[in-house]
């Protein structure tokens, strides 16, 4: 029997679930940045093609990068294809914690695979075109809040949680 994988989803999301807009995140705060580069360093990140692209430096560094897209034979530089999720979570590291990144899409798919949920909320409701998923709390339990921050450049109130599957 193989051993279960551990998927986590990392996401920013606005009150109302808010996630982006025509391929951009909907705000910028430094501190959320920072948690994403500690969080995820040394790990595996799995994202969708426009999340990939949307990044300003690519592939992430010190991370390995598995890129999913429906696109038979494509290869992009510097990451390991998966043309599924199934072989996303093939590729997935074995003995260590593994990140999927987005976009809405990938979050959908990946959202019943996985054990943890680092959010950060950010207090504010933005025109967006792209959501993730209501976490429910009949299925999710948060297990870690913390304090409400306020980024210094955009004037955002925001948090970080993490919630587990039940």
């Amino acid at each position: 029997m193989t051993k279960k994988k551990q998927i986590s989803i990392i996401v920013a999301v606005a009150e109302d679930y808010g996630i982006g807009k025509d391929n951009k995140l909907l705000w910028h705060i430094s501190n959320d940045l920072k948690r994403f580069k500690l969080l995820t360093s040394g790990h595996t990140v799995v994202m969708g093609k426009n999340t990939y692209f949307s990044l300003p430096i690519r592939p992430l560094p010190n991370r390995k990068n598995i890129l999913i897209t429906d696109i038979c034979n494509e290869v992009i530089l510097g990451c390991e294809m998966a043309y599924s999720i199934d072989e996303a979570v093939e590729k997935m590291d074995d003995d260590s914690e593994n990140f999927v990144m987005g976009g809405a899409s990938i979050y959908r798919q990946f959202f019943p695979l996985a054990d943890k949920l680092y959010v950060t909320r950010v207090h504010a409701k933005f025109d967006a075109d792209t959501f993730f998923p209501a976490i429910d709390e009949e299925e999710w339990t948060l297990i870690e809040n913390s304090e409400t921050f306020t980024d210094e450049k955009c004037g955002l109130n925001y948090e970080f949680c993490t919630f587990i599957k039940k």
